[in-house]
């Protein structure tokens, strides 16, 4: 096996694993790893590999990851969650409100940032009110994912997408918004029906050990001020990502300037709430892929895929492959591995929707699909509440399937 494929290979099991086999190296780790060891061995120049990274892609990403911290530590996330908690409505009521929320706030927002403010607040606030944290926990990330694919800004692997393609802001709502939105109803459908009779909790659970159960994370103070601050600078972004033709990697890093320029809040504190490890996982896979690619190799996969009847061309082969394929390494670095051969493609705004709802809508059917999924299983761990791959499954695969049905008309629909 040639070196370059064996240490993608190496990489890529990594990020499906998340960790090399035996090692404690996680998937940053190990594609961080991964690119030196071939910068090293002269696979690829220093100067090919600075060139490899898409500078705009992470410009953008660190911009609008700023921008939902700045929410977080203006308490922003607590506040509405505890909002949304206390609502005097019944639970299929508090269902439909809490997906609704959760949806409006990952397209708008880092869906990441929100799921590790908010998962824990929901689940203990739950346990507050003896519901099952359940099916409430499932209706947040599912719709966090969902909706997350409604705009550019929604998830990091939608901004890998849009700056790869050259879409707008709005050329890219037009393309994904309309069947990530109406995969929301689905997902309240899909719980009802689940939950049915299993809205309450008999007894508390207990926690593992019998320790007593850990409280939300101390959450940030409220600040108005700060808040109106940070929801005018994101407004700002989003108008002008809208409006003008400006670069969106310049409107992000102004936006995040502004926040960073603070007489209540040190820069750090903010910095603290951007994932790092996020923006350093994909330099890595930028010079991994870069290197493989320059050797011809995933030429010739393309080929042979397309002799199957599967075209990274064709918007309808591309949602069915990122549906599986995100679901095996990882969302980010699925649409890492796809990005060097959809750059000059006849369709773009039809092959942004197959990439943006493949990963989305496919990552409620396994536990392990989606961040938004980890936390919220973990959180439950936490609790003595069991949230496995079976419960995650039984309303997430029905979820997915109707939902990519639904995507894949639309895309025809797209390419008529």
């Amino acid at each position: 096996m040639d070196f370059s494929l064996a240490i993608f290979v190496l990489v890529y099991v990594a990020m499906a694993a998340g960790h090399v086999p035996g090692l404690r190296l996680d998937r940053t780790g190990s594609a961080l790893v991964g690119a030196m060891i071939l910068i090293a061995a002269g696979r690829i120049s220093p100067e090919a590999a600075w060139n490899a990274v898409d500078y705009r892609t992470i410009g953008l990403l660190f911009g609008l990851m700023v921008v939902s911290a700045g929410f977080m530590i203006a308490g922003f996330y607590h506040w509405v969650a505890q909002k949304v908690g206390s609502l005097d409505v019944g639970p299929k009521g508090l269902l439909a409100i809490l997906i609704v929320v959760s949806g409006g706030m990952a397209a708008l927002m880092n869906k990441d940032v929100v799921a590790v403010a908010m998962t824990p607040i929901f689940c203990t606030i739950c346990l507050e009110r003896r519901l099952n944290p359940l099916p409430f926990l499932l209706g947040f990330c599912f719709s966090a994912n969902f909706a997350s694919a409604a705009t550019l800004i929604g998830s990091p692997q939608n901004m890998i997408i849009g700056e790869t393609l050259n879409l707008s802001f709005l050329g890219f709502m037009r393309a994904a918004a309309l069947p990530a939105l109406l995969g929301l109803p689905v997902i309240w459908i899909v719980l009802t029906l689940t939950y049915r009779g299993r809205w309450k909790l008999s007894s508390p659970p207990t926690a593992p050990g019998d320790a007593e159960a850990p409280p939300a994370a101390p959450p940030a103070t409220f600040n108005v001020g700060e808040t109106i601050k940070t929801s005018l600078v994101a407004m700002g972004v989003v108008g002008a990502f809208v409006l003008t033709d400006w670069s969106h990697v310049l409107i992000a890093l102004a936006g995040a300037s502004v926040l960073l320029v603070s007489r209540r809040y040190s820069s750090s504190n903010l910095l603290h709430h951007v994932d790092g490890d996020l923006l350093l996982l994909l330099f890595g896979l930028f010079v991994v892929n870069a290197t493989v690619t320059a050797t011809g190799l995933p030429q010739h996969l393309l080929t042979s895929l397309r002799g199957i009847g599967l075209n990274l061309e064709d918007p309808l082969s591309m949602l069915a492959i990122m549906a599986v394929l995100s679901n095996i390494v990882g969302n980010n670095p699925a649409v890492m591995l796809v990005v060097p051969f959809i750059g000059g493609t006849g369709q773009p705004e039809a092959i942004a929707a197959a990439i943006a709802l493949g990963t989305a809508l496919s990552s409620s059917a396994v536990i392990f699909g989606s961040l938004v999924g980890i936390i919220a299983a973990e959180e439950c761990r936490k609790r003595g509440i069991t949230l496995g791959f079976a419960e995650f499954a039984r309303a997430g695969v029905p979820t997915s399937i109707v939902s990519l049905l639904m995507a894949a008309a639309w895309i025809v629909y797209l390419t008529r």
